[in-house]
């Protein structure tokens, strides 16, 4: 088959041609002083994994690892469609919400002795176990719950052909980044993101980066985390982040679009201006990552080994902690299982 210009190549594709989205270069710069300055803190290393994942069983386990694949598999479209209309999923005295509710929600399932971490079983799940598995504590339940368990157990399926375990499937790739990354999107449809943009086919492949990514912060956390090649990852292009760069000064979106999504017009998945902020984005964290190296080169003398899921990894969690200052941005708002 054709293959799609990697996530890296597309967004590059999609900057140079977007109409509505654009990287600002200053801003970039000024968001790359501010990671310079934190490039020595723990955000910027694997070990920060556990403290991101605080609801994974302990990654010294080996259930963990096929939690992973579990969670990452139903990452998808947890935004509500009212504010005051979340699902919520309460553990242990804390309410969670959006992707976090999953996670919950999965770990109080083992907590039950649900075998949900086992593809034997959740390759065969029904739609009603699993609706049981992701109850809501609100009265707005999970959102897709059909996609979530179509995707579920269709990758479960796919784990049983390759010895019943998430470490033996990525085995297959070879301990490489990229050719992981393209392994899964092989084998998994689900994860196969992709869209034509101007007549060329691209990808963003978001979730099978953050498998990837999120396999490399449990088998670190082990002690086994050597995954060459990881530069290969792109930001994991989503609703969140692009409003945290929006925010910073480092993406800029046309008035006629902020307009649009400010009324709450639902973009849908592959249409051009949605392709535009995700593309964008990606590029735009590129930019930063890129200004950042230098900037490590020309004052310390030394090469920097922050990549762009490590910038992913703390802007996403910086949108949230900054949702109060950042809410005059809208989120643009697509219904699909790629993010």
């Amino acid at each position: 088959m054709d293959r799609p210009l990697s996530p890296r190549e597309s967004g590059q594709f999609v900057a140079e041609r977007s109409r509505d989205v654009s990287v600002d270069e200053e801003g970039v710069r000024r968001v790359a002083e501010m990671l310079y300055g934190l490039k020595d803190s723990e955000e910027f290393t694997a070990s920060g994994w556990k403290k991101m994942n605080p609801l994974a069983p302990s990654p010294d386990s080996d259930e963990a690892i096929n939690w992973v694949f579990v969670t990452d598999t139903m990452n998808f479209s947890f935004w509500p469609d009212r504010e005051d209309q979340q699902c919520e999923v309460i553990y242990k005295g804390n309410t969670y919400r959006g992707y976090m509710s999953l996670c919950a929600a999965v770990t109080r399932a083992v907590d039950e002795g649900v075998p949900i971490t086992d593809p034997a079983f959740f390759s065969q799940i029904s739609e009603a176990e699993l609706e049981r598995v992701l109850r809501s504590d609100s009265a707005t339940p999970m959102p897709m719950l059909k996609e979530r368990h179509q995707a579920l157990t269709e990758a479960g399926r796919v784990l049983m052909q390759h010895g019943g375990s998430f470490r033996y499937f990525m085995s297959h790739g070879q301990n490489d980044a990229e050719k992981m990354v393209q392994y899964v999107v092989d084998n998994i449809p689900s994860y196969r993101d992709e869209a034509t943009f101007e007549g060329q086919k691209i990808s963003f492949y978001k979730r099978a980066q953050i498998l990837v990514a999120d396999f490399w912060g449990i088998m670190e956390a082990r002690g086994e985390g050597n995954i060459p090649n990881l530069d290969y990852l792109t930001m994991f292009a989503d609703y969140r982040v692009p409003q945290a760069l929006v925010y910073l000064g480092a993406l800029r979106y046309s008035d006629a679009l902020m307009e649009a999504l400010k009324k709450g017009e639902l973009l849908s998945s592959g249409e051009r201006r949605e392709v535009e902020i995700r593309g964008c984005s990606i590029w735009c964290v590129e930019s930063i990552k890129n200004v950042l190296w230098k900037l490590v080169q020309e004052r310390d003398g030394q090469s920097c080994n922050i990549n762009s899921a490590l910038i992913d990894f703390y802007l996403w969690p910086y949108a949230k902690q900054h949702h109060k200052e950042m809410a005059h941005i809208p989120i643009h708002h697509t219904r699909c299982i790629y993010y």
